[in-house]
């Protein structure tokens, strides 16, 4: 009787059941890719080839949908942001201003001058966005406006006209700059 070691068991018999299983995972998962590709692109031709050409063929699928995913992405306008961003925003920048706030206060040794300079940067940079986004709503609805005015049913502009959106039937107030706005401040 021969001794035979747990190695040579390993190699005559569990090696070649793991083998077995790993290439019908990999059957079964071309298969699937198989079929996806076939769906995404209408077409059964896919499905009559070898798995060789069945990954060629589904490589090129993919990259050409990926190059079309970027190109429309380039050729798309940027999304204009929607005001519930810009509210997730401004809460989210309050948040981080009142943690800066709460850390500079529980510091010992903090300067309350490097304290003052740093919460009214903070709170500059806020003002500076929100004026930012008041710019850009206004320059939105006054183009709006300049569209209403320049459409066909309006009166056509003479020559001495200049063009600008003042020559409009019913112009826009302009915003007046407050002199007495003060500087938001946290605290």
């Amino acid at each position: 009787m021969e001794y035979t070691s747990k190695t040579q068991i390993y190699q005559k018999v569990k090696k070649p059941l793991l083998e077995r299983k790993r290439r019908a995972r990999i059957n079964k998962c071309l298969d699937n890719l198989k079929t996806l590709v076939a769906e995404m692109r209408g077409d059964d031709g896919i499905l009559r080839m070898d798995k060789a050409e069945m990954l060629e063929s589904a490589v090129i699928f993919m990259r050409q949908q990926n190059s079309n995913k970027t190109s429309a992405a380039a050729s798309a306008p940027a999304p204009a942001q929607s005001p519930q961003s810009l509210d997730s925003f401004r809460n989210g920048y309050m948040n981080a201003v009142n943690e800066v706030s709460r850390v500079m206060a529980s510091t010992s040794g903090m300067s309350v001058d490097l304290g003052k300079s740093v919460m009214t940067h903070l709170g500059r940079i806020y003002k500076n966005l929100q004026q930012f986004h008041e710019a850009q709503t206004t320059m939105v609805d006054s183009e709006r406006e300049m569209d209403c005015c320049s459409s066909s049913s309006a009166a056509p502009l003479s020559p001495a006209s200049s063009g600008y959106h003042s020559d409009c039937e019913s112009p826009a107030p302009s915003p007046m700059p407050e002199e007495s706005e003060k500087l938001w401040r946290p605290w």
